[in-house]
């Protein structure tokens, strides 16, 4: 397999991120980490993308995402916040203080794996890499942001 290939394109990138997280659910990858401003251009309503993420899950597994909010998060994509609730114990929901949306890089982070990077979000170009000094730089600017985050998004909403 290639260790760089390129993203062209919303479906580009669209197939990257599936490819990803199927990826991730045969090899067993402990860690992802999926960041955006608010994730409304990702394919995680899709029911390929829930089912990865279900074949994934499990003990000893963590899924963060890091954005500026969440608002649309549950209208967009259903799918994915319905399995949310049923996986809270493997999600964390972090939003990103005191930045800009320009700020906020698009990227999904498996460490030690590869990573899922858009240099142009509104063109939807980046790569899919697996040359490891990539990945360790995509996980120490994930680190970065996810300083500046408090926790956010609950799976559910309690009321008195």
């Amino acid at each position: 397999m290639e260790e760089i290939q390129q993203i062209a394109g919303r479906q580009g990138f669209h197939a990257a991120v599936r490819d990803a997280l199927a990826q991730a659910a045969t090899a067993g990858w402990r860690e992802l980490w999926l960041c955006d401003p608010d994730f409304a251009n990702w394919p995680l309503g899709d029911a390929a993308v829930v089912e990865s993420l279900t074949q994934w899950a499990g003990t000893q597994r963590r899924l963060t995402l890091l954005a500026l909010h969440f608002d649309d998060v549950a209208r967009r994509h259903a799918r994915w916040a319905e399995w949310r609730r049923r996986w809270s114990h493997v999600v964390q929901c972090r939003a990103l203080l005191e930045l800009q949306p320009d700020d906020v890089p698009v990227i999904l982070h498996a460490p030690g794996a590869l990573t899922v990077r858009l240099f142009d979000p509104l063109r939807y170009r980046g790569i899919v890499s697996r040359v490891p000094a990539d990945v360790v730089s995509a996980g120490e600017r994930i680190d970065a942001v996810l300083q500046r985050s408090v926790e956010a998004y609950p799976a559910t909403t309690m009321g008195l």
